[in-house]
């Protein structure tokens, strides 16, 4: 095998014509056998982003808008969509050489054209959890951790494409950032709000078992909230964050949509998890796992943990008679025991979450 220079896999010119030749490859990440390393050992990530990239370069290791494009107007997430464009998929040739180049030698170069070459696939993953977490750029943060965590591991010589192998991590990391900051997932502060959240879906099911047509009017008079809030309520529950057929804008015009991120419709059993509606999914196990709280533990969580304006810890000690340190000790109970509830009862969400640090 002939050596490589680095300017043999620096990023492509934004303005050069780029062939995908593999990009097909992308659409399958399917899970390793049970024999493949796993994401349970949580690593330090600060320290493989270091050995990938050690220094700071004019190139860095995810793309960043530049400043005199227009494309910079759009919101971030387009920008950054758009910004995948520089960085095609590899063939798979090129990527044995760099994986070999990589796990021989650490050459950092390598490493980070592996990172490049597969952020298309980060994107698509993130995008099958969107509706479970407003910032959809959070998602593929994580997910990109775990990526340069996967292009750390990989070995060429196992036969298995990297794409394959970095998408169990990068849906480890995504799943494991999800339940990690569930407590931050906020759905509102007023009374209205928090009924509605605890009692909706559980109302509609009763209603539709009864045969009445389910309508927001008569849900609020079931509920007792008013007909907005049920409305409001709703489109908060079932909103995504952005339409699949609006175009990526950028300097190409190759007419690009959202839609072609996502991963391909065909279904394997991780993709049937994936896109049932991961934030219904918490919304029933959360109402499920409150209906087993005390009155006190219930209101605790209700205005710390689900409130978007919490209330202070003095404010619920005052009212429940307990001292501050009590109730965060209760409330640290609750966060814990909630967590501990969606990793045993969502179905195959352990499978993917890395063990707790």
């Amino acid at each position: 095998m002939c050596p490589r220079s680095a300017d043999d896999v620096r990023p492509p010119d934004p303005d050069a014509t780029a062939t995908p030749s593999d990009e097909a490859e992308l659409a399958e990440a399917e899970l390793l056998d049970a024999n493949a390393d796993t994401p349970e050992d949580h690593p330090d990530d600060e320290a493989t982003e270091g050995r990938i990239q050690p220094e700071a370069t004019d190139a860095t290791l995810l793309p960043v808008p530049s400043a005199d494009r227009a494309v910079d107007r759009a919101d971030p997430l387009t920008r950054y969509m758009a910004e995948l464009r520089r960085y095609p998929p590899i063939s798979r040739e090129e990527e044995r050489e760099l994986a070999i180049r990589w796990r021989e030698h650490g050459d950092p170069d390598a490493g980070r054209r592996l990172v490049l070459a597969n952020l298309r696939l980060v994107v698509k993953l993130a995008m099958e959890y969107r509706r479970a977490w407003a910032n959809t750029l959070d998602l593929i943060q994580e997910g990109n951790v775990g990526l340069v965590q996967a292009v750390e591991r990989f070995d060429p010589e196992a036969g298995a494409k990297l794409s394959t192998y970095a998408a169990y991590w990068i849906r480890a990391y995504i799943l494991k950032y999800l339940i990690d900051n569930i407590r931050l997932v906020r759905v509102g502060s007023s009374r209205a709000q928090r009924k509605l959240f605890f009692r909706l879906g559980k109302e509609k099911r009763e209603l539709e078992r009864q045969g009445f047509e389910v309508q927001p009017k008569l849900l609020a008079e079931r509920l007792d909230v008013s007909e907005q809030d049920v409305i409001d309520m709703e489109q908060r529950l079932s909103s995504s964050d952005l339409s699949m057929e609006a175009p990526v804008r950028g300097d190409e015009g190759d007419g690009a949509s959202y839609g072609d991120f996502l991963a391909a419709p065909e279904p394997s059993v991780e993709d049937q998890v994936a896109d049932t509606d991961l934030r219904r999914t918490f919304l029933e196990h959360v109402e499920a796992f409150a209906e087993g709280l005390g009155e006190r533990e219930r209101k605790i969580m209700n205005e710390r943990v689900l409130a978007q304006e919490q209330r202070t810890l003095q404010e619920l000690g005052d009212e429940l008679g307990l001292t501050r340190e009590r109730v965060r000790q209760l409330e640290k109970g609750i966060v814990d025991g909630l967590r501990d509830y969606l990793k045993d009862h969502v179905v195959d969400f352990e499978v993917y979450a890395p063990g707790d640090e």
